[in-house]
C-alpha cells in the first residue's frame, strides 16, 4: 500500500511538472522570437517558474506526510475538504402537521435533484407528519436514502417551558435538543427548516464541517432579509437582537463537540437568564421563504429573490419519480429487492404489463391538505371513500354539497397536477371550509389506472368505524350521511358481518333536477329521467339488488350473491382490501364483492337510500378494454387466477365462483 502511494505521488508530481516546463519553454521561446524583452526579464520569469515549482513540491510533500488525501472506494482521489461518494450525509428536520409535511417534500426534492451521496434523514415529527413521511418514503423507493423518526411528543418537555409567541410554537425550539435526542453514534448533522429550497449539492454544506476547528461546533449564516433590520416601516421591531442576527433555517451541528461541552445545560442556562428580561421568544427559525405577504416585497441587493421563488415553484411541480435514479457506486439492497420483483416477471408473458402493474410501488402522499376530524361518539360514523383523477375534480365539490360527513379520496395525478389541485381546493368556497376531507395523492407513474391501489389507499386512511365504498361519479341523496348512520345502528353492524347496499341509478342529463326523496326517484324512473345503473350495458352488475322489490318496500331486505355483482356498499372499516391485480377497467369491484361473500358477509338493501350516477366522457381504460382484444383476454386470465386463489384461500365454499 505504501509503495502504491509513493508511485501515485511520483505520478502526480510529474503531471504537475510537465505543464510548468512547457510554460517555461513558451516563455523563453516567445522572448527569443520577439526579441522584445531583456535577459533580465527572462531570468526573472525563469526564477518565478522555479519558485512556483518548489512551492508545489513542498505542498505535495506536506500533504503526503499529513495524509490529507485518500483513495476512495471508486478509485478517485479524495482531498482534504472532499467527501467520499458513498459517505452518508445526515439531515435533521423538525416537522409537525399535514401542511408542514407538504413543504418538506419540496425540500427533499431539491436535495435529491442535486445530491450525489447517500442521505439519511432524521425527522422529529408529530404523529401526523410521521404517518405522511413514513408512507412517502416507503412508496418513493429512492436509492441511497434512509430515514429515522423521533416522536416530537417526547421532545416537547425540554422546550415547552419557554414562553413563545412565534407561529411555529414549541416546534421551532426543538432543534436546540438535537444533540440529546439524535442517536449517540451520530457525530454531525445538517439541520434544515421545512421551507428551505436547495440550489446546489448538499455535499457542499457537508464539506464545511472540515473547516470547523476544535473550538467550533455550530455553523450559521447571517440573516439575508432586510426584514430583520426593523427599518421597513415605522415601529417595525421584529426582534430584540442587534443587526440582522443569525439564521437557524440552515445549521451545521457538530454533535460530538456539543455533547462533550454539555450543550443541553449550556443553552438552558442562557435561556433562563435572557427570559428574565425578554419574557418570551418572538421569532423562531427564519430563512428565505414566503410565509408572510410582506416578505414577498422585501428586496435584498445580495439575493435574486425571483430566482429563488422560481426555483421553489419548479421543485413543487417537479416529477418526483425522476429522482429514483441509482447511486451505482453504492450498495442499495432495498432498491435491488424491488427490482428483483420486477425482473421475476416473465417478459414473454402476453399479460406482462398487467402483472408488472400489480408489483409497481406507487409514490403516495397521504393527507396532502390539512385534515381535522373526530368521529361521532355513538359508534355509527361513516366515511365516504372514493378515487379520482383531475378530470373528475369538479365532482368533489358536488358530492360535498350532498354529503356533510367525512370523506377519504385517493387522487391519481402528477406533481404538477397536485399543485393545481391545491390551488383549486384553496379557492373553492365549498372545499376550503371543509377540514373533514382526507386528500391522498398517488402520483402517476404507470400506463394503467391503479384503481384498486387507489381504493385501498383511501380505505386505509379513515378514522371512522364504517366506510361507504362508492365511485366519484355518483351523487349521494341529500341526507344520506345521517340515513346511513341510522341504518348502521338498526342493523347492529358492530355485531353482524353485513354489507349495506345503497341502490344505484343513473341519468343521461348533465343538468338534473336532483331527486330529494324516494318518491321523486320513482317518478323520474317512470318518466325516463332516471334508470337503474348500467341496465342497458351491464345488467348483471346490479340486478341482484332487486329494484322491483325496492320500489315498494319500506323495510331492509336481504339478497344473495350472484355472479358479476358489484354494488356500492357500507361496511366496517376492517373489510378485506381490494385485489390490486385488477387495474384499469374490469372486475375491480366484482372481485371485492366475491371476497365479501366468501367471508360470509350478508348483503342487505337499504329501502330509503339511493345514489345517482352523473354522465361523463368514457375513461381511457374503458376505451382500451373495448378496442383491445388482448386487454380483454388478459382480464379473463386474471379473473380465472383470482377465482382459483379464492378456492385456495376459502376452500369448498368458494368453488361456486369457478362456475362464472
Amino acid at each position: 500500500m505504501r509503495r502504491r502511494r509513493q508511485n501515485q505521488l511520483l505520478l502526480l508530481s510529474l503531471l504537475l511538472l510537465i505543464p510548468l516546463l512547457v510554460l517555461f519553454y513558451l516563455a523563453i521561446g516567445k522572448d527569443l522570437l520577439a526579441c522584445e524583452e531583456t535577459d533580465d526579464v527572462v531570468v526573472a520569469k525563469l526564477s518565478a517558474v522555479e519558485e512556483e515549482n518548489r512551492s508545489l513540491k513542498k505542498q505535495l510533500r506536506f500533504n503526503s506526510l499529513r495524509g490529507n488525501y485518500t483513495i476512495g472506494g471508486d478509485g478517485s482521489f479524495i482531498g482534504e475538504n472532499d467527501i467520499s461518494k458513498c459517505e452518508v450525509i445526515h439531515v435533521a428536520v423538525v416537522c409537525a402537521g399535514y401542511n408542514s409535511s407538504r413543504s418538506v417534500v419540496t425540500l427533499i426534492k431539491s436535495i435529491l435533484f442535486y445530491r450525489k451521496n447517500p442521505l439519511h434523514f432524521h425527522f422529529i415529527a408529530d404523529l401526523s407528519a410521521h404517518l405522511v413521511l413514513q408512507t412517502l418514503f416507503e412508496t418513493w423507493f429512492v436509492p441511497g436514502v434512509e430515514k429515522s423518526f423521533y416522536l416530537a411528543e417526547n421532545v416537547k418537555a425540554e422546550v415547552s417551558w419557554i414562553p413563545n409567541k412565534h407561529y411555529s410554537g414549541v416546534y421551532g425550539l426543538m432543534k436546540l435538543t438535537l444533540p440529546k435526542f439524535l442517536p449517540s453514534w451520530l457525530s454531525k448533522v445538517i439541520v434544515l427548516d421545512t421551507d428551505v429550497t436547495f440550489a446546489s449539492d448538499i455535499a457542499e454544506l457537508w464539506k464545511i464541517f472540515h473547516k470547523l476547528s476544535d473550538r467550533k461546533a455550530i455553523g450559521l449564516v447571517e440573516n439575508q432579509s432586510d426584514w430583520y433590520l426593523g427599518k421597513l416601516w415605522k415601529g417595525h421591531v421584529p426582534w430584540p437582537a442587534l443587526g440582522r442576527g443569525y439564521n437557524t433555517g440552515v445549521i451545521l451541528l457538530d454533535l460530538a463537540k456539543l455533547r462533550e461541552r454539555n450543550w443541553m445545560q449550556m443553552w438552558r442556562t442562557v435561556a433562563e437568564k435572557e427570559l428574565v428580561t425578554m419574557l418570551a421568544t418572538s421569532l423562531a427559525d427564519q430563512v428565505i421563504h414566503w410565509n408572510a405577504p410582506q416578505k414577498l416585497k422585501v428586496k435584498n441587493k445580495h439575493v435574486d429573490m425571483e430566482f429563488f421563488r422560481n426555483l421553489f415553484l419548479t421543485f413543487i411541480e417537479y416529477d418526483g419519480n425522476l429522482l429514483r435514479r441509482e447511486l451505482f457506486y453504492c450498495n442499495n439492497e432495498k432498491r435491488e429487492k424491488y427490482q428483483s420483483q420486477l425482473t421475476a416477471i416473465d417478459e414473454e408473458d402476453p399479460c406482462y404489463d398487467f402483472r408488472r402493474a400489480r408489483v409497481v410501488v406507487h409514490r403516495t402522499h397521504l393527507y396532502y391538505i390539512d385534515y381535522e376530524y373526530e368521529p361521532t361518539l355513538d359508534g355509527t360514523d361513516v366515511t365516504l371513500v372514493a378515487h379520482l383523477t383531475m378530470d373528475r375534480l369538479q365532482m368533489v365539490e358536488a358530492i360535498c354539497k350532498h354529503w356533510e360527513g367525512p370523506v377519504s379520496l385517493a387522487l391519481y395525478i402528477s406533481d404538477a397536477d397536485a399543485q393545481q389541485f391545491h390551488y383549486y381546493v384553496l379557492n373553492s368556497e365549498t372545499l376550503s371550509s371543509r377540514k373533514n376531507i382526507g386528500y391522498h395523492i398517488v402520483y402517476k407513474d404507470e400506463q394503467f389506472y391503479p384503481v384498486n391501489f387507489l381504493r385501498n389507499t383511501a380505505l386505509r386512511n379513515v378514522n371512522t368505524p364504517y366506510i361507504f365504498l362508492v365511485d366519484i361519479d355518483f351523487l349521494p341523496m341529500y341526507g344520506l350521511y345521517e340515513n346511513l348512520r341510522k341504518s348502521i345502528a338498526l342493523n347492529d353492524m358492530d355485531i353482524h358481518k353485513r354489507a349495506l347496499i345503497v341502490p344505484a341509478f343513473e341519468t343521461q342529463q348533465y343538468r338534473l333536477n336532483f331527486p330529494k326523496t324516494k318518491a321523486d326517484v320513482l317518478t323520474m324512473l317512470d318518466n325516463g329521467d332516471l334508470f337503474t345503473f348500467r341496465y342497458h350495458v351491464w345488467p348483471k352488475g346490479h340486478a341482484p339488488t332487486d329494484f322491483a322489490r325496492w320500489r315498494s318496500t319500506t323495510t331492509f331486505y336481504g339478497i344473495s350473491w350472484e355472479a358479476d355483482f358489484e354494488p356500492y356498499v357500507v361496511v366496517r372499516r376492517d373489510v378485506p382490501e381490494y385485489d390490486t391485480r385488477f387495474v384499469g377497467f374490469g372486475w375491480n369491484k366484482v372481485s371485492h364483492i366475491v371476497e365479501l361473500d366468501a367471508q360470509g358477509y350478508e348483503f342487505v338493501v337499504l329501502p330509503n337510500a339511493f345514489i345517482v350516477h352523473m354522465p361523463h366522457a368514457p375513461s381511457f381504460d374503458i376505451a382500451r378494454f373495448r378496442s383491445s382484444a388482448q386487454y380483454r383476454k388478459c382480464l379473463t386470465v386474471l379473473k380465472r387466477e383470482f377465482q382459483k386463489d379464492m378456492v385456495k384461500k376459502y376452500g369448498n365454499r368458494a368453488t361456486k365462483y369457478l362456475l362464472d
